[in-house]
Order: structure tokens, then sequence, then C-alpha cells
């Protein structure tokens, strides 16, 4: 059996500023982001997906407004 991936993902912030309210990351990761009434992404749940999924939610932003900090401290994405 083959043990369970680890999260490497430790940390997901939202540039609420740079948010246009495109809503791409809800709609590849909603377990983990939701719209506020601002129309700006907010983190919920930040492991509500794996990180493959938040990666790519992170990736489908169109203004690089999601910020992703794995265990160690390092950005891992933009």
């Amino acid at each position: 059996m083959e043990e369970p991936k680890k999260n490497r993902i430790a940390k997901i912030i939202v540039d609420r500023e740079g948010c246009i309210g495109a809503a791409s990351c809800v709609a590849v990761a909603g377990r983990t982001y939701y719209m506020d009434d601002e129309n700006k992404a907010v983190v919920i749940e930040p492991w509500g997906d794996d990180d493959e999924m938040v990666l790519l939610s992170a990736q489908a932003c169109p203004t690089l407004a999601i910020r992703l900090i794995d265990v160690d401290g390092n950005q891992i994405y933009p």
C-alpha cells in the first residue's frame, strides 16, 4: 500500500489588492477558497483540496494574486 502524500504547501496567501474576482481559484479548488462579499478570494480551508489542486488554482489566477509557501518557508508559486 502506497503511503499518502504529505502536503508540501504550508501557507496560501491571497493578495486582496491583486484579486480581481475572477473566481478561477474557486472553480479549481472550491473546498479551499470562497468569494467574499467584496468578490475577493478568501482561504477557508488550506487543506480542503490536495496540493496539486491548490497549485492549479494559483496558476489559474489571471493576476497571480495567490502565493504558495512550502513547509520550509520557501515561496513555490509564483
